[in-house]
């Protein structure tokens, strides 16, 4: 710690930057993975839950008020609701077909709860990808700081160079003690919205199928 706290001293305000960008970074990546790892478990589990009690109850009204306990992240509610739901009339959603206008229901519905399921990624994959670059940058300038303030006392010995320009990596240490773990997060978290998007697209073809039956 205390070598920590001499290196934020003997840094310049672009350094000192560099390392506030980089916790700013680490503070956001992990907020997002505690919050959307516990949101996309309970999502798993409430589809895993939930699917069957629908589909063993006796009618859709039933069916959707006892989704309603099951659905915490409401990711099947909004389809029922839009399958419930009828077009305004006098509207051109209204003139098409019943199948079409289910269809349109169902797939905005869809993509508004793959949406909330996809929150967070952009955020993950950004700071993923940047923070090595931020790190980098951030030792690249403290070495150029470091042999500034070398050649100003003119001792270019190889104990004096060594020390500054080994504190100046540490920049790119950290980059990717920042950027691993969102990484992993945003590959992790991928596989199980690709396994939820599954779940929740044959679950809007059989609702579709249930609603258009003959």
């Amino acid at each position: 710690m205390r070598e920590l706290f001499d290196l934020w001293q003997a840094g310049d305000s672009v350094g000192r930057l560099v390392a506030l960008v980089l916790l700013a970074m680490s503070v956001c990546s992990w907020v997002l993975i505690f919050w959307r790892g516990w949101t996309l478990q309970r999502a798993r589990r409430d589809l895993q839950r939930a699917l069957p009690v629908f589909w063993a109850a006796g009618d859709l009204p039933t069916g959707r008020d006892q989704l309603r306990a099951l659905d915490r992240e409401a990711l099947m509610l909004p389809m029922v609701d839009a399958a419930l739901l009828d077009s305004p009339a006098g509207t051109l959603a209204a003139s098409s077909r019943p199948h079409a206008q289910l269809t349109r229901r169902l797939r905005d519905a869809l993509h508004q709860v793959l949406s909330g399921l996809n929150r967070g990624q952009v955020v993950l994959a950004t700071i993923g990808s940047t923070a090595p670059f931020v790190g980098l940058f951030g030792t690249v300038w403290g070495i150029y700081h470091a042999l500034l303030s070398i050649s100003a006392t003119g001792n270019f010995s190889l104990d004096k160079v060594a020390g500054p320009v080994g504190e100046a990596l540490i920049m790119t240490a950290a980059g990717l003690a920042v950027a691993i773990p969102a990484v992993l997060a945003y590959n992790l978290f991928g596989k199980w919205v690709g396994a939820c998007e599954a779940e929740l697209e044959g679950f809007a073809h059989d609702l579709r199928e249930l609603l258009t039956a003959p």
